[in-house]
């Protein structure tokens, strides 16, 4: 089976326990759409059990871009060379940012890694795809963390700068397909800001499945599995974020 999640932003544990509800195993497939880090309590712990699994396709999300973007520079080993001129404003300001919009933890925990580890975060991160198509039945499945910025029908996801995919907020009362077969699923925004009951659930409609359940604000973290279209649940433990 295959299996898609979002925005697990450090909710280990329900990570885990969502894994062993579905049952999942080295025959199937997990694809996580962004932003395992940053807000909840273990982010480190969810990207390590990511990255010792083959089964298991990274979308980037923003919060691993901000991660990446600042620890790719903070980590660089400062020489007599480069010292003076090395880290910029613009540096500091990207990572007073991160750490402003959830990143303190996850900072706090990767500075506790030994310098290997540390890279071998980083270069997983790097490895994260911007966008994936899957197919079942008929179907496109479209797999981005947030959106389609500046969209275009007939234009190929190729074409899409990789910052499109990352920040923007869908439509979700449009229809950006005319072709029904094509299906946008998305996490980065969560479920309750769409749904009309505000339930932390999947929200479909309107070629959009949207998994983002809100975990880390109290809500569920969500598998939804590609060949059944059942979802399956795990409640949060605890509010993380706001």
């Amino acid at each position: 089976m295959r299996y898609l999640i979002s925005d697990v932003h450090g909710c280990y544990e329900e990570y885990r326990e969502l894994l062993e509800k579905i049952h999942f195993s080295d025959e199937d497939e997990l694809y996580v759409l962004g932003d395992a880090v940053d807000r909840g309590p273990e982010p480190i712990k969810v990207i390590q059990d990511m990255m010792m699994r083959p089964n298991v396709t990274y979308i980037v999300g923003n919060h691993d871009y901000m991660m990446l973007n600042t620890l790719r520079r903070l980590t660089v080993e400062i020489t007599e060379e480069n010292y003076a001129d090395y880290l910029t404003s613009e540096d500091l300001m990207n990572y007073s940012c991160w750490l402003l919009d959830g990143g303190q933890i996850t900072a706090n925990q990767f500075r506790a890694l030994p310098r290997e580890e540390q890279r071998a975060v980083l270069d997983y991160l790097s490895d994260g795809l911007t966008y994936e198509v899957i197919e079942e039945r008929g179907k496109q499945l479209i797999l981005v963390h947030a959106g389609l910025r500046e969209f275009e029908e007939h234009r190929d996801l190729d074409e899409y700068a990789f910052l499109d995919f990352l920040f923007e907020r869908m439509d979700y009362g449009r229809r950006y397909y005319s072709d029904y077969r094509k299906i946008i699923v998305t996490g980065h925004t969560p479920t309750p800001n769409i749904r009309a009951d505000a339930q932390p659930l999947v929200y479909r409609g309107n070629g959009h499945i949207a998994i983002d359940c809100g975990c880390v604000f109290g809500g569920n973290l969500a598998a939804y599995c590609v060949e059944t279209e059942e979802v399956t649940y795990v409640k949060s433990k605890k509010r993380w974020g706001r």
